[in-house]
């Protein structure tokens, strides 16, 4: 009877063991692998400048996967590509600036209404609030929207896994840092971007939103008119 006993203790240790090991490789894979994919492709469309964009559809939105590149307006006027940082602090009229990951404009060239491609414009305040909600709010939409991985990213790219499709890449910023006196920057690649909203705040500022490399979360904020930001083209309704 006591070897019965000690026998079947030795079964019941062996399936724990088993129940355990299984519950500690399997807990990963449901946690991450039931993460669902938040959008479905949605073609292609171009610039007046002939960039071609992939689109996707997010929820009831329709976004450019990629940060836009063009050079002119869709009225096809020019728009002024500023490279000096000292002279771009000042200006209270339209810029660009080419950067790696497409090119960053101030708030006067959004305020234009025609930077986007006819069909398209920049995302309001309230539009990045929709995209946001409908990946789960704040605190995990930013990780959902970044690219994963530390190919264009800085580690540790923290909670990165583009479920929405969005591909964001750190494209940087152009800013004014104040230290013995003002030093104009074009800043950030590999850790963070920023995309603008068509919203004025005031007279000086914009509303905008912002990922990083350090955390998961959308940032949302404003911004100097005069400051370089993304642009990620939201479809007309």
């Amino acid at each position: 009877m006591k070897n019965t006993i000690l026998l079947k203790n030795k079964e019941k240790n062996k399936f724990s063991i088993f129940i355990f090991t299984l519950t500690v490789f399997m807990v990963p894979i449901f946690l991450f692998g039931c993460e669902k994919d938040w959008f479905s492709p949605a073609g292609t469309t171009v610039d007046i400048d002939g960039n071609s964009y992939n689109l996707i559809k997010i929820g009831t939105q329709t976004w450019f996967r990629e940060n836009l590149k063009t050079t002119k307006y869709n009225d096809g006027i020019l728009i002024p590509n500023v490279v000096d940082g000292y002279q771009w602090t000042y200006l209270t009229t339209d810029a660009f600036n080419v950067q790696a990951y497409g090119n960053l404009y101030n708030w006067y060239a959004i305020n234009t209404g025609k930077l986007c491609p006819t069909g398209w414009h920049v995302p309001s305040s309230n539009e990045w609030k929709v995209l946001e909600d409908f990946l789960g709010g704040s605190y995990d939409a930013g990780g959902r929207l970044k690219e994963e991985g530390t190919v264009h990213w800085d580690e540790p790219n923290y909670g990165a896994i583009n479920s929405s499709g969005f591909s964001a890449l750190p494209a940087g910023f152009f800013s004014v840092e104040y230290l013995s006196g003002p030093i104009s920057l074009f800043d950030g690649l590999g850790y963070f971007t920023g995309f603008w909203s068509s919203t004025e705040a005031d007279s000086l500022t914009a509303f905008s939103r912002f990922l990083s490399s350090e955390d998961h979360i959308m940032g949302s904020g404003v911004d100097a008119k005069f400051s370089g930001l993304s642009v990620r083209c939201l479809k007309n309704d």
